[in-house]
């Protein structure tokens, strides 16, 4: 197993277990209230970057705006390197979602009916997305947690 597979692996195993961490009663009122950044990195195939991007912005922007106007999600931003780094460290757009709060952001009901409002032409939607998803080399979603450095 290379690091990037050994990061991706430790980094599922953490979103595992973050998920089934139950949140005690006094502080569910403090979680509904907070917001949920997760950053999504995804690594194309040398020479397939634009074309992840492009499909990006066709297939699945248009989801995510539609969940900003729902209140679901409260901003989606990205960016990419401006430099090279090695291999084993390189991704090529990192797409950082702020969620209403967690709650939200791990139920995903009501996209489904989203993306059948978006594409009526499911089958050119699903092989766009299934082609987005074979330029890829890795893909991996990182749940932040904030750290308060003035305590």
């Amino acid at each position: 197993m290379n690091k990037s597979h050994s990061f991706i692996l430790r980094a599922v195993l953490v979103g595992c277990l973050l998920s089934t961490v139950s949140i005690p009663a006094e502080s569910q009122d403090r979680a509904d209230n907070q917001s949920f950044a997760v950053e999504y990195y995804y690594k194309a195939k040398w020479g397939y970057a634009d074309e992840f991007i492009q499909l990006f912005k066709k297939n699945h922007l248009p989801v995510l705006k539609k969940q900003i106007e729902t209140g679901r999600i409260l901003k989606v931003s990205a960016v990419k390197p401006r430099y090279h780094s090695t291999e084993e460290g390189r991704w090529d757009y990192r797409v950082t979602i702020v969620f209403k709060n967690a709650a939200v952001a791990s139920d995903s009901s009501g996209e489904e009916a989203i993306i059948k409002r978006l594409y009526p032409d499911q089958a050119t939607y699903r092989r766009e997305e299934q082609r987005r998803f074979e330029i890829l080399i890795a893909h991996w979603d990182l749940p932040l947690v904030d750290v308060p450095l003035d305590q």
